[in-house]
């Protein structure tokens, strides 16, 4: 045990100079790979493919992060999210399915970066925001039944009147 103990702590046990966290935990990381022989193995391999989109896209630049594959700064996030908003509507304004596919997930991925970056669980933030767009969708049907319209009747200008309203409350 004390053979491991020294192993797996050279920061501790002197034989290494890494002084911040970052290069402890990415030492950590390497020592892990080569005791469990995963040299041959991608290193994100082990992140669960049956994860919900959100929860593994999070699980996988965490695990990145700590090998250094990470933005320093926030900023470089949000500068990455404007870069793929950008791509995407590129891809919108030429028509092209698979690109605006590919975009759309690129730019889902780097939110979800922004996300990790702010230690929130993306798989809350969605619910929170399902959550909310159906309580205005109900206010906004609520306010066309006030004015005798059902959503099938209503015109989309109707329905984005009703929806403002229920925004302001």
């Amino acid at each position: 045990i004390s053979d491991k103990l020294v192993r797996r702590h050279p920061h501790v046990f002197g034989s290494s100079d890494v002084s911040s966290t970052d290069g402890v935990l990415q030492q950590w990381e390497e020592i892990k790979r080569s005791e469990k022989g995963d040299q041959e193995k991608p290193y994100l391999h082990k992140v669960g493919k049956g994860l919900p989109g959100l929860q593994r896209a999070s699980k996988l630049q965490k695990k990145a992060a700590k090998v250094g594959f990470d933005w320093p700064v926030e900023t470089g996030v949000l500068a990455k999210i404007r870069e793929e908003l950008l791509e995407l509507q590129s891809a919108v304004d030429e028509q092209n399915i698979a690109a605006v596919s590919e975009e759309m997930g690129d730019l889902l991925f780097s939110i979800v970066n922004l996300a990790r970056f702010r230690d929130m669980d993306p798989e809350i933030i969605m619910a929170e925001a399902n959550r909310k767009f159906e309580t205005r969708f109900g206010k906004m049907e609520q306010i066309l039944k006030s004015g005798n319209l059902t959503l099938e009747a209503a015109t989309p200008a109707q329905m984005e009147d009703a929806w403002e309203s229920a925004k302001r409350g």
